[in-house]
């Protein structure tokens, strides 16, 4: 057997090695997991780990909630709730400077309310928007840029499955996370659309304004068809906040009344439930996946000391909190460029979030800080996930140096959010606050 250093050494440069050959993250993390273990506790506790970890994982009640909350986006997608939330946001902000991609942008960030997924929203808005916007006479950067960067939206809106994979990996209250992503989710989704309004004035050529005129009659009787998608939300966080119900039962009630929609809408045939439940679990599968082999990386470093011994050097630094942060973030982003968030942050915080707790950190407000930094991460190149989605999902010919200019303003209303969350911690705080 091998000293824990060594065992870390190798380990570590073997994970990098094969995420370098194209390995998925989650078979990485989890070889490199029980080959860690192997070389510091031997062949039995290898094994053990291997097979109970991911047992233990997917046998956890409150993990339920990610497949859950997947299914109730994929079926409010069958019931057509995208294209209703759009024609209604279309009728109300067409006439403003950048209007259809102002559209696009607080469809997204409603249906984000209902899907939980990043990847999710991009592709379903960037199928249905981007021949709209091209149609139009829209510049491709400023359509592929609203699109990507409003589908990160999702990340922060609850239900969120990276706000349910952060508090289930720091032992925090999902109910709260949840909660804690409303405000800010809203104000980046206005930063956004500020972003759009700004763009469009300095550059109308990028953004035609449509001839048709739609009368106040027309914009009230769009409304009357997003009832579906303000039921879901209000049923699965008004739920959660009023204490009727945990978020594990609020996911079923909101797959099962996004099943009930379905049919309502009279969306439903056998064929397109088999592919909408299958959808759901190849999704699921994908993510748990990487919860495994994170899982297993995790316990790894655990085993060898590794993780206490960072956490310890670096409180004895006696840095700033403000420091801790700093470099949190700086690596944080740093790998975002090239590994995709659930991954990031299995990896990261059970070494960063014991130090962040010992300098002061709230626990909440830290998970809001995480998720703000996965979505940038999600639209920064080179890996940009959402970026590569829009430009794989488009109807219209795009290249993927066109999406990347698109996104970099939003990045940088990103980055301007992210430092009003430091400067006034209560954009996050209050509202998780009042649940007891």
């Amino acid at each position: 057997m091998f000293d824990p250093a060594t065992a870390a050494i190798i380990t570590i440069g073997l994970l990098f090695f094969l995420m370098i050959a194209g390995v998925h993250i989650g078979v990485a993390m989890g070889l490199c997991g029980v080959l860690g273990i192997y070389l510091t506790m031997g062949e039995f506790a290898a094994l053990a780990q291997a097979g109970s970890v991911p047992f233990a994982t997917v046998n956890s009640f409150t993990l339920a909630v990610i497949p859950l909350f997947i299914l109730m986006g994929s079926l409010a997608t069958q019931a057509r709730l995208t294209t209703d939330l759009y024609a209604a946001a279309y009728n109300w902000f067409s006439k403003m400077p950048g209007g259809l991609a102002m559209t696009t942008t607080i469809a997204s960030a409603a249906f984000g309310a209902a899907s939980g997924s990043t990847m999710v929203n991009a592709a379903v808005f960037t199928k249905m928007a981007m021949p709209e916007m091209t149609t139009a006479g829209y510049d491709k950067r400023l359509s592929s840029g609203a699109i990507a960067s409003a589908g990160v939206l999702s990340a922060m809106i609850p239900p969120s499955v990276l706000m349910v994979i952060y508090a289930i990996t720091t032992e925090q209250s999902v109910g709260k996370m949840l909660i804690a992503g409303i405000v800010p989710g809203i104000m980046t989704a206005v930063l956004f659309l500020l972003c759009i309004y700004v763009w469009a004035k300095l550059k109308p050529e990028h953004a035609p304004m449509p001839e048709h005129h739609v009368t106040m009659k027309e914009k009230i009787g769009s409304l009357k068809n997003t009832w579906g998608i303000l039921l879901l939300f209000g049923v699965v966080i008004g739920g959660i906040y009023g204490g009727w119900f945990i978020p594990t039962y609020a996911g079923a009630v909101g797959a099962f009344g996004a099943f009930l929609l379905v049919f309502y809408k009279r969306r439903a045939s056998l064929k397109t439930l088999r592919e909408t439940f299958l959808e759901a679990i190849m999704s699921s599968a994908t993510i748990f996946l990487v919860v495994f082999g994170g899982m297993l990386f995790a316990r790894f470093l655990t085993y060898t000391g590794l993780v206490a011994t960072v956490s310890d050097w670096l409180i004895l630094q006696d840095l700033a909190p403000f420091a801790y942060l700093l470099a949190f973030g700086i690596l944080f982003l740093i790998l975002g460029c090239f590994i995709e968030p659930i991954a990031i942050m299995v990896m990261t915080l059970p070494v960063m979030f014991p130090v962040m707790m010992n300098v002061g950190y709230d626990p909440i407000w830290l998970g809001v800080v995480v998720i703000k930094m996965c979505e940038i991460s999600l639209i920064t190149p080179p890996v940009g996930l959402n970026v590569f989605v829009v430009r794989s999902s488009s109807p219209v010919p795009l290249r993927l140096e066109q999406v990347f200019a698109g996104v970099t303003p939003f990045i940088a209303m990103e980055v301007l959010s992210l430092g009003l969350l430091i400067m006034f911690p209560a954009i996050v705080t209050w509202l998780p606050s009042m649940i007891g």
